[in-house]
């Protein structure tokens, strides 16, 4: 028998007595509540960029922020610095930002002309977003690029906050923002029952029919299924890269007892019906009890200062 909450479990006849059915996770604001309004930000600063750089930030009035999860954008808005924001990524989707223009047109790549047509006085980004070569041609422009670990744990959640905050002179409000999200994160993580089997758990990637990919380790739904106290199921059955497509073999192989996957993907390939008819879906535990979680993209993996209330939805949501 396998109860799919994080109660105890046991190992045989899961698709007997689990939970069944689609479950939407959902926060109430997906907004981060802003840790201050108007900071003062104290500059210059020198920053030392994760690419090794050393970068003087002498302006924040005209920020742009783009990494894959929407991460640094959300991180500036709660640091108080949202009306600095004059440009984000196409993962930058929280209801404050969604209006920002995107310099991501293409999902990742970052358009040179895009980011130059706002005039930005710093740009944070990550090593994910762009070349080297659209990097240098940033620089030569006089656009000042801080790099931050593309990185995404739940351990390093906290830092990051204070990272960005020191990197546009707020440092007050980034300890703030930093110890507030931990906080969340401990009382989201902190009542996780004993167990005698972890639900496994698998965060499918979709995006149509024609992009469909399970995750493995370095994904970053690995780190906020552990975090959940479950099993990642692509790590458990020793997939090696982030992610990898899915096929019959690598879903009945996965055995996940629950799939996670985002509101918008799910849609994009039709709902429970499209996902129950790729490859392998139906094979599995989750696939014949239904047992399917959606959760907004923008913040399903942000990793940020809304990652506690994340933990607790999600919590929540494999609850029911």
């Amino acid at each position: 028998m396998v109860a799919l909450g994080l109660g105890a479990c046991s190992a045989t006849d899961a698709g007997d007595t689990a939970a069944s059915g689609n479950v939407t996770a959902t926060l109430g604001d997906p907004n981060p509540q802003p840790i201050a309004l108007e900071p003062r930000p104290t500059l210059p600063v020198a920053v030392r960029s994760f690419d090794g750089a050393e970068v003087m930030v002498q302006d924040v009035s005209r920020i742009i922020a783009v990494d894959r999860f929407g991460t640094l954008a959300q991180t500036v808005y709660a640091l108080g610095l949202g009306d600095h924001l004059v440009g984000r990524s196409a993962s930058a989707k929280i209801p404050a930002i969604v209006g920002l223009p995107d310099v991501t047109p293409n999902g990742e790549a970052m358009s040179v002309e895009a980011v130059l047509a706002l005039r930005p006085t710093v740009l944070l980004t990550d090593t994910t977003t762009g070349t080297p070569a659209v990097f240098a041609q940033l620089r030569a422009a006089g656009v000042p690029i801080v790099h931050f670990d593309p990185t995404r744990t739940i351990d390093s959640t906290s830092p990051q906050i204070q990272a960005i905050a020191d990197a546009l002179g707020v440092h007050d409000q980034g300890a703030a923002l930093a110890r507030r999200t931990a906080a969340e994160i401990s009382t989201a993580t902190a009542t996780l029952p004993a167990v005698d089997r972890k639900p496994r758990i698998a965060f499918l990637y979709l995006r149509g029919t024609a992009l469909t990919m399970l995750a493995g380790p370095g994904s970053g739904a690995d780190a906020l299924i552990t975090g959940l106290g479950a099993e990642d199921a692509g790590t458990a059955v020793g997939l090696r890269e982030p992610f990898v497509a899915i096929t019959s073999e690598a879903m009945i192989a996965a055995s996940p007892d629950i799939l996670l996957v985002m509101t918008d993907g799910l849609e994009s390939i039709g709902g429970t019906a499209g996902l129950l008819a790729l490859p392998g879906i139906a094979q599995t535990p989750a696939g014949r009890t239904r047992r399917i979680i959606d959760m907004s993209d923008s913040v399903l993996l942000s990793f940020g200062p809304n990652t506690g209330r994340v933990l607790t939805a999600l919590r929540s949501a494999i609850s029911r």
